[in-house]
């Protein structure tokens, strides 16, 4: 299993898809998991969540109204 996988990077430390074989830990998931971190997260990592950032946008009154009614 080692020549195929490589070892887990740090972000990766606490994600319940880590096996220990003699004494290296793996990813059972991804056999490089250092390439799913390079692009800033991990899809399957279950220890971290991705951030949610919600933007609150200013529409106008009357354009909304008239969104509304389908003209």
């Amino acid at each position: 299993m080692q020549s195929f996988f490589k070892p887990i990077i740090e972000k990766c430390e606490g994600c319940e898809r880590i096996i220990v074989e003699d004494n290296a830990k793996f990813c059972k998931t991804y056999a490089n998991p250092g390439a799913k971190w390079r692009n800033g997260f991990c899809n399957l990592a279950t220890h971290a969540k991705p951030e949610i950032i919600v933007q609150t946008v200013r529409i106008n009154p009357l354009k909304a109204s008239k969104r509304a009614s389908g003209k």
